[in-house]
């Protein structure tokens, strides 16, 4: 099997400028799997920063991936802002109750300072370890939700569609505080050493259509997003779902890279806003790198790449959401093997002849 030539940081540095690399970069996107790599339970992570970065780097170093996500779950901002975050043993979080049973509680509401409150200062340290141990060769970025999703956390979603539709103001308001902790986080996150990792998916057309994007996510993602780079540092968005009818906006907004939800086709995206940004995606999380094969995984991986490996702004090879805790370790595998085995340069013949034998 092949071998990797560079360094994650080298060959992420290379594609971008155009030069020789030695495959295409790969990002199966790990989370709460990391703590199978060190034996934890998942639970354990959000509550100390030296465990978090551990697992993380563990799972980097198993697999070899090209970009390390300091990550538990969606829900930290928002814990961070007064709603109540349900931590079971050894599952991932959900939320329990929003900081606001009615929107008339507003007032009550403050933006976060990521230093002191909830579980953001545990992320913190461990992005700063993950940094100091393994910056020099592998990209760390800090996962963070975007202001429309963190309102829904704040309000609870079904309220929030409620207010959508009746108290337009009032979710500008909720967007608003929760811009204030995006952007106090995202500055923490920066000066750390990290990139933010930007996730947004009650923002999906799946959910709200694209004329209420415009109205309620747009512009608070588009000014978070200013931020970053005014920082010096580039803008992965990940959407949920059905994302094809606002790609453009998501371009708008100054997204330098989208992460493509398997709902929808790298294909399309390619012909939409491949010419505006770099594509990542789209490997089914649960249907194939969880349930399927190794076999599976590669046969999918070579899928995507013929899709998008030629995108005008480049591709990322990835799963197209965060990885099932269980995802067994030898389908991660599979994903990086496939992609190493592919190589660089791509052509479509050497891609046919890769199925061919793949598919025996």
């Amino acid at each position: 099997m092949a071998k990797d030539l560079m360094t994650p940081l080298q060959r992420l540095t290379a594609y971008s400028q155009g030069k020789p690399i030695d495959r295409l970069p790969c990002v199966p996107i790990v989370g709460n799997t990391a703590a199978r790599v060190i034996g934890v339970k998942v639970s354990e992570l959000p509550n100390s920063g030296k465990l978090l970065a551990q697992a993380q780097i563990a799972a980097y170093r198993r697999f070899g991936y090209d970009i390390i996500r300091i990550f538990t779950d969606l829900y930290g901002q928002a814990e961070a802002m007064g709603s109540v975050v349900y931590y079971p043993e050894d599952e991932t979080a959900y939320l329990a109750k929003p900081a606001l049973d009615d929107i008339s509680q507003i007032d009550s509401l403050k933006p976060a300072d990521p230093y002191k409150d909830g579980h953001l200062p545990i992320h913190l340290e461990a992005m700063k370890i993950a940094v100091d141990e393994v910056g020099n060769e592998v990209a760390v970025t800090g996962a963070l939700t975007g202001p429309f999703t963190n309102a829904s956390f704040l309000i609870g979603a079904e309220n929030l569609a409620r207010l959508v539709a009746k108290n337009p103001e009032a979710v500008h308001r909720l967007c608003r505080l929760s811009l204030e902790t995006c952007l106090n986080y995202a500055k923490a996150i920066i000066d750390i050493g990290c990139t933010p990792s930007l996730t947004d998916p009650m923002s999906s057309a799946t959910i709200i259509s694209p004329q209420k994007f415009k109205e309620f996510s747009f512009s608070y993602l588009q000014q978070l997003i200013d931020y970053i780079h005014a920082r010096g540092k580039s803008v992965t968005l990940h959407i949920c779902g059905k994302t094809a009818k606002v790609w453009e906006q998501m371009a708008d907004a100054g997204a330098d890279c989208i992460s493509i939800d398997n709902a929808a086709s790298l294909t399309e995206a390619k012909n939409k806003v491949g010419n505006r940004l770099r594509l990542m995606g789209n490997v089914k999380p649960s249907e194939t790198m969880l349930q399927g094969t190794p076999a599976d995984i590669r046969l999918a991986v070579l899928s995507g790449v013929r899709e998008a490996y030629d995108n005008p702004k480049g591709y990322i090879v990835a799963s197209g959401c965060s990885l099932p805790t269980e995802t067994p370790f030898s389908n991660i595998d599979a994903m990086l093997d496939a992609v190493r085995e592919i190589g660089y340069p791509i052509t479509a013949e050497k891609l046919s002849r890769l199925e061919q034998r793949w598919s025996q």
